[in-house]
């Protein structure tokens, strides 16, 4: 089924999406500062079943520009603009690191709006960072510089992160870390100033934690969501134990199965039904 793609008219200005399929929506949110590029090999495997919309968060890829201080609030407050420019109705919600913590601000600020949540890698965060203080971000921190050593600071500072056959996804990556308006780190900076532990129990929705074993940056966090969400009606839990921070691209087949069959699962459905959601 051929991906399709779009821009949606929001009081932020126009969002890009990738669209593909029929049925029951779901919003797939990628991490900082990757694009709809990062569920390229992920949406054909799910296309079948759902209307997958694959959304680049306003400030990154070919979505509007989003002034600093960037926050998650504002990425979610976007998505649901989105949403509903694109009739897409009650959805389950897919967000992969920087898109999980998207995902659980959606689902904590319209509880009944948001049919299922998996959060892919997520992290934990503590709102220290409230101020937007540079030492956040340096992952993706790299100082444009005329001779173009820039590019290769950004490829070094992911290269330990990925597996070592991956140049091409650093090549993506590096593309979308580029993009006209974007700053590879300010996502990370709406992380940290983000308080996880103020949101958290009022999501209700099931959540599925899917997390990536060799993935040092959100692998440690997975024991404290699950202790944290309390007001969740499900909380289910999957590990792919040699995924790794490019767990959507490398292993997308094992997340599309895990991810259907959550969406599937009796728990799933009887909540749905209890929303009116069930399509």
């Amino acid at each position: 089924m051929a991906i399709r793609f779009g821009y949606a008219d929001t009081t932020f200005g126009q969002l890009h999406y990738a669209e593909s399929g029929s049925g029951r929506p779901l919003l797939l949110l990628h991490q900082t500062p990757r694009s709809w590029d990062e569920f390229r090999e992920l949406i054909p495997l799910l296309d079948d079943e759902f209307r997958v919309l694959a959304l680049d968060t306003v400030g990154f890829g070919a979505s509007a520009p989003l002034a600093p201080p960037q926050t998650i609030e504002s990425f979610a407050d976007a998505a649901w603009e989105f949403l509903d420019a694109v009739n897409a109705g009650p959805v389950a919600v897919l967000g992969h690191h920087t898109g999980a913590a998207v995902a659980m601000e959606m689902a904590a600020g319209r509880p009944g709006e948001v049919d299922a949540v998996v959060l892919s890698s997520c992290p934990w965060t503590e709102g220290n960072n409230r101020n937007g203080e540079p030492d956040s971000g340096v992952v993706d921190r790299a100082v444009r510089e005329p001779d173009g050593s820039h590019l290769q600071t950004l490829w070094n500072l992911r290269r330990p992160y990925y597996p070592s056959s991956a140049t091409d996804l650093l090549d993506r990556f590096l593309r979308d870390a580029l993009a006209h308006g974007v700053d590879p780190a300010e996502g990370h900076r709406a992380c940290a100033r983000y308080h996880m532990a103020d949101r958290i129990e009022a999501v209700t929705a099931p959540v599925l934690l899917l997390a990536a074993g060799a993935d040092p940056f959100s692998m440690p966090h997975l024991p404290t969501l699950r202790k944290q969400f309390t007001g969740a009606r499900v909380v289910l839990e999957e590990v792919i134990e040699d995924g790794t921070v490019a767990l959507i691209e490398r292993e997308a087949p094992r997340v599309a199965a895990v991810v259907q069959s959550f969406l599937n699962s009796p728990a799933v459905r009887v909540a749905s039904e209890n929303l009116g959601r069930v399509r």
